[in-house]
């Protein structure tokens, strides 16, 4: 297929624009809408978003005068930037920014003394990027919205192919076999089973466990996040105990994995591999759209 010639590649302005601009409402970022639309001119890009506003999420927070005002107050006062920043609950790159004219004050504090300041202030910047980091997931969980049978489909697939168990030429094994520690992703996948139509009489269970941990409390666990009885769960694997393994997963928190197989599921598995590739195959097609 021949190339398309650079200056072409945004001849349709208008077109462009309508689904840039619609990106945009959506609340997608520039960065987003860029990569989404292959755009890697960024005049081009400003042009497509000119008079659309940032999504609130993408905003970065400018800094209240009242605050300013009191960081320069303080540093006139003595303090250094580690107490500004535990006083004020702001960066130190942003105090230097608002207080780098002012002279700076004499130290008049012991090596404990700073240590103590400098690790309140740290506790102060952890707790700031915990808070960023809680905003932005939440601004990225408040766009996914309501999810259609189809893409609860797709998703399963995708997360089938990456956990679960696949057929080998050499070892078929042509059956919906799921595997997880994580109780999101195993009611994720009780969601998706229940998409292709399994009757929950066809499903079984079982824990898979180190031995040293309690049995029974991660079967009673598994079984009201599935919504069964503990008498459904058939015998469980377990690890073998190595000393020489340093484990992590000792806490009161550990379930151990559940295992999740379908009965008589061969054409389910071949529904899955093949929507697989559909989609291993249609995402290929849209790169060498993209490129051409």
């Amino acid at each position: 297929m021949p190339m398309a010639h650079p200056q072409n590649k945004y001849a349709d302005f208008e077109g462009l624009r309508e689904r840039a601009v619609a990106l945009r409402r959506e609340g997608l970022s520039r960065r987003q809408i860029r990569d989404r639309l292959h755009v890697d001119n960024n005049d081009i890009l400003n042009r497509l978003l000119e008079g659309e506003p940032p999504p609130e999420w993408t905003k970065r927070p400018n800094a209240k005068d009242d605050v300013r005002e009191r960081a320069r107050e303080l540093r006139l006062q003595g303090w250094t930037y580690d107490q500004i920043q535990v006083e004020l609950e702001c960066s130190k790159s942003s105090i230097s920014l608002w207080v780098r004219d002012l002279p700076k004050p004499d130290r008049r504090r012991t090596p404990e003394e700073a240590s103590t300041i400098a690790k309140r202030g740290w506790e102060a910047t952890l707790r700031r990027r915990e808070e960023e980091r809680q905003q932005a997931k939440a601004a990225s969980k408040s766009t996914v919205g309501h999810l259609s049978d189809r893409e609860l489909y797709l998703a399963g697939v995708v997360l089938y192919w990456a956990e679960g168990s696949k057929d080998k030429p050499y070892s078929r094994r042509e059956r919906l076999q799921f595997i997880n520690s994580d109780p999101n992703v195993i009611t994720f996948f009780m969601r998706w089973l229940d998409v292709l139509g399994v009757a929950p009489e066809r499903v079984r269970f079982r824990v898979s466990i180190h031995e040293s941990a309690n049995v029974t409390e991660a079967e009673e666990f598994w079984a009201r996040l599935v919504g069964v009885d503990t008498t459904a769960f058939q015998t469980p694997t377990l690890k073998k105990h190595n000393p020489k393994t340093n484990r992590k997963n000792t806490s009161d928190a550990y379930r151990g994995c559940l295992v999740i197989y379908v009965l008589k599921s061969a054409d389910l598995y071949r529904r899955m591999e093949g929507a697989w590739y559909g989609i291993v195959g249609a995402a290929s097609a849209t790169d060498l759209q993209n490129r051409t």
